[in-house]
This record gives structure tokens, C-alpha cells and sequence, in this order.
């Protein structure tokens, strides 16, 4: 934890309000470095109305990991906006529901450990305090988890969950770079999700695998079944681990 973090418990106060109101409004979604999770691309992809492969090609860009050579997908850099997110607008941002999980957790940094004895998940939470932001101080009558709640980002959480156990899981049993064509599989299937899907129907990708018809109806018109499908898969295919394939 930086300087800047200060720890802050789920039942205290949570001194942030942010909005137009604020002389920094919108400052924050300038100057970004922001990676985004396959579960924050299946919201902005379907939010704008366009495939995977066409939202992943016009607004990111994709570069591995310098140690794990797992794919790391961001949004594309552009000076011209001071790297200004691609969504935000002078009245602020267009894809507002669908926003990233990081967006919705500032200024809020969040840590997880889980038990090994119950499985069970304890969150850990900080406050990021940045200069450029004048919306500290400020109390909206909410307490941390409440103004969680109101920013709706368990859902993501929860896949971004299970994204970093696959992480750390792969980092634990095939320590160091991933190979390529590895790497391309972790892509297609967790981030180009309609060509993930295009490749299951119409290439038997999943041939082998014995899925049950009441899966593949699931995944034809559910984005997060299919994400979910893709996370086992991913798993199958770079550690060898049965797939639980129920609808």
C-alpha cells in the first residue's frame, strides 16, 4: 500500500462525492493507462452495439505481459486527447452503466484474500487520495459498502475474481512467459468473446468436449455464460482441468 492509500474498513464513512459540481470533473478520465477486464469489454461491446472484434480493434490496443506473457488489454493511447478515455464527454461519460470496474471503484483501491480453511472471499479497502481530485471531504451520508452498492460493481468484481485466481493459478503452475498460441487462446476466449463464439459454432471448437446441448443454448445469446464457458476453457487449456459443463 502507497503513501497515498489510506486503509478505510467497509462500515466507515465515505467521505467522496463526485460530479459535475466538482472543478475536477472529468479530470480523471484524462491521462489514462487503464487496462480493461474481459468482463468491462463484454459491458462496452454490447452497451455500443458492436461485436468483440470490432469494439477490441477500435479502441484498444494489446501488448503481454513482460513476465507472464498474458495478453494486458487497454485502451488505445492518443495524445491528441491527452489520452482522455474515448467515452467522456464535457457533461461526462456516454457509456455511464456499462463504465469499467475501475472507474466505478475510484477513488477506492480493493485488495482480496480468500480463506483457505471456507473458500470464503474478505475484501480489504483503501482510499486513493490524488491531488487532482477536489471531491474528498465530502459527506454524502454514505458508508464505504452503501456507496459500493450504489456504484453496482459486485457483478464485476465477481468476474474479476475469477480472472485473478486463473492468474495466480497460472503463475503457481506455469511460472514465466506463456507461450503464444497459449496466449492467443486466453485472448479469444476471454476478451473476443463473438469470435470465441463464432469458432464454437461454426468450427467445432468445443467438439471434444461432450457439452451439453442446454449449454451451447445458453452461450449462443448469453455473453456471461460464454465468458463463463471461456474461463473454464482457458483453464482446460493451459492446465489440463476438467470442465464443469452445466447450464
Amino acid at each position: 500500500m502507497t503513501e497515498d492509500m489510506k486503509p478505510v474498513h467497509e462500515n466507515d464513512p465515505m467521505p467522496f462525492f463526485c460530479g459535475p459540481e466538482n472543478m475536477c470533473f472529468n479530470e480523471c478520465c484524462k491521462d489514462l493507462n487503464q487496462a480493461l477486464t474481459p468482463y468491462d469489454i463484454l459491458r462496452l461491446k454490447r452497451n455500443l452495439g458492436l461485436s468483440s472484434q470490432d469494439f477490441l480493434r477500435t479502441y484498444t490496443s494489446r501488448h503481454s505481459g513482460p513476465r507472464s506473457g498474458l495478453p494486458v488489454v487497454g485502451f488505445k493511447p492518443n495524445p491528441a486527447t491527452a489520452h482522455a478515455c474515448p467515452f467522456v464527454t464535457e457533461g461526462g461519460c456516454f457509456v455511464y452503466p456499462d463504465r469499467p470496474a475501475s472507474c466505478r471503484m475510484y477513488p477506492l483501491a480493493r485488495a482480496i484474500a480468500r480463506s483457505r480453511e471456507t473458500g470464503e472471499i474478505q475484501e480489504y479497502f483503501a482510499l486513493i487520495a490524488e491531488d487532482h481530485c477536489k471531491g474528498f471531504g465530502k459527506n454524502n451520508g454514505l458508508t464505504v459498502r452503501q456507496w459500493l452498492d450504489s456504484q453496482r460493481v459486485d457483478l464485476h468484481n465477481q468476474y474479476n475474481d475469477t480472472l485473478l485466481e486463473l492468474i495466480s493459478l497460472k503463475n503457481r503452475m506455469m511460472p514465466g512467459k506463456l507461450p503464444g498460441y497459449l496466449s492467443d487462446q486466453f485472448y479469444l476466449a476471454l476478451y473476443d468473446l463473438d469470435t470465441f463464439r463464432t469458432q464454437i459454432f461454426e468450427q467445432d471448437l468445443l467438439a471434444q468436449y461432450g457439452v451439453p446441448p442446454s449449454v451451447f443454448e445458453l452461450i449462443r445469446t448469453s455473453d456471461e455464460a460464454l465468458l463463463e464457458l471461456g474461463l473454464q476453457w482457458v483453464r482446460n487449456q493451459l492446465f489440463g482441468l476438467e470442465m464443469k459443463l452445466e447450464a
